[in-house]
């Protein structure tokens, strides 16, 4: 792999071009974050960029790079998230015709805001792979620009900004913790960071799910995998890189990794105490912070929010997710005489527990139950780990048979 070369003055040309199109996004100091992790927690809140994350940086850089240099023509890109949007944008910003491939199994809602940029979509493929393959015959036939989400020099300057950004806003901040899925992002935040202040940590944060960077990252050479599997698709790469992966291995100081649970935890904190929406990808730093996976006791520590583009209709999965890591969520079944009065005598106790019963479901087929009984699988909502556990103990003190899911 050849490390390509990214000076400093090619990031600060970079927020030139970017100055008069993008929102200087704010950075938020979160009393509650700082009070949890025992850190100062300061929010860079990328999510509230125009597209609603930082891909149209690198987008715009790109295209602004290309007509300095004479190179006016359309431009292609395949995505089905943020990329989409931000080169959609982009070009219209700059007047130039802009095609996107998704995948025909891309969501109506990210269809329609891409279009709404004025890009034209093209729907090829059920899958990445074969939307850039159609990409691809795009740009050969049309003699098109094709705009990696990632692994080209002037998108990384353009992520790279929003370093330069948080240095402007917080010169002496200790750490700042940067999401990581094809590298782009982690890549120019880290390269931008350390040619001004090398003594300021820069931690890339990946799902456990989706690691390829920080296997590379402990491999000291680009590892790729088979397969993702998290909720945060935003970061979802088995292929990072060739250019990002050497300069994430030699200006990042560490690539960590959180589970799914802690970024849902993460998001669901973001709504209720800092009242921001972000995407599970944007949440990952946030995650890294108050798991304790990263310490950053005594630091001045900025998580990096790359984007709030989350599906109204993912919320709810995200909330259940955020609310079983925190022990929101008692399940269990519990075996009961078929005979009027039994369910209510049991909800009595729940209630006298000040749990909240959410749903309630009979089985009175299960294998194994005698004649004269039924079970109940009853999910509530409680106050945390101590309140279930204890709730467990007033059922089973009431002599009840339980099986315990999730607590």
């Amino acid at each position: 792999m050849t490390e390509p070369t990214i000076s400093l003055k090619e990031f600060e040309l970079a927020a030139e071009r970017l100055r008069p199109v993008l929102h200087h996004t704010e950075l938020d100091l979160s009393a509650t974050f700082s009070d949890m992790s025992g850190g100062r927690i300061y929010l860079k809140c990328e999510n509230r960029q125009k597209t609603g994350s930082f891909k149209i940086r690198g987008a715009s850089n790109k295209l602004a790079a290309m007509i300095e240099r004479g190179e006016r023509r359309p431009v292609v890109a395949s995505s089905a998230g943020n990329h989409a949007q931000g080169v959609a944008c982009a070009a219209r910003k700059f007047g130039v015709p802009a095609t996107i491939v998704m995948p025909r199994t891309a969501s109506i809602a990210k269809v329609q805001a891409t279009e709404g940029y004025g890009a034209k979509v093209v729907l090829a493929g059920s899958c990445y792979d074969e939307a850039y393959a159609e990409a691809c015959r795009i740009c050969e036939a049309e003699g098109a620009a094709f705009l990696h989400p990632y692994n080209d020099p002037e998108v990384i300057a353009g992520q790279g900004t929003l370093g330069l950004e948080i240095l402007s806003d917080l010169p002496y901040a200790d750490i700042i913790v940067v999401p990581a899925g094809g590298g782009g992002l982690l890549a120019g935040v880290a390269c931008a960071v350390k040619q001004v202040n090398p003594r300021i940590r820069v931690i890339g944060v990946q799902a456990e799910g989706a690691d390829a960077i920080a296997r590379s990252f402990r491999a000291g050479e680009r590892i790729c995998t088979a397969s993702t599997a998290t909720i945060a698709d935003g970061i979802a790469v088995g292929s990072p890189g060739d250019l990002t992966v050497p300069i994430i291995n030699r200006y990042a100081d560490d690539v960590i990794t959180v589970s799914d649970n802690e970024i849902a935890n993460a998001i669901l904190l973001l709504m209720e105490r800092c009242k921001q929406i972000v995407e599970p990808s944007g949440a990952a730093p946030v995650a890294a912070v108050l798991s304790g996976r990263l310490d950053v006791k005594d630091k001045r520590a900025v998580c990096l929010l790359s984007g709030g583009n989350i599906d109204v209709s993912f919320i709810q999965t995200i909330i259940e997710r955020g609310l079983v890591a925190r022990h929101r969520r008692l399940k269990f079944t519990a075996r009961l005489l078929d005979r009027p009065g039994s369910l209510v005598q049991l909800l009595n106790v729940i209630a006298d527990s000040r749990a909240n019963v959410l749903t309630v479901q009979h089985d009175k087929l299960r294998a194994g139950l005698d004649p004269n009984e039924t079970t109940v699988r009853i999910a509530c909502e409680v106050g945390g780990k101590e309140h279930g556990e204890s709730v467990v103990a007033a059922l089973r003190e009431h002599g009840y048979s339980l099986e315990v899911e999730q607590v």
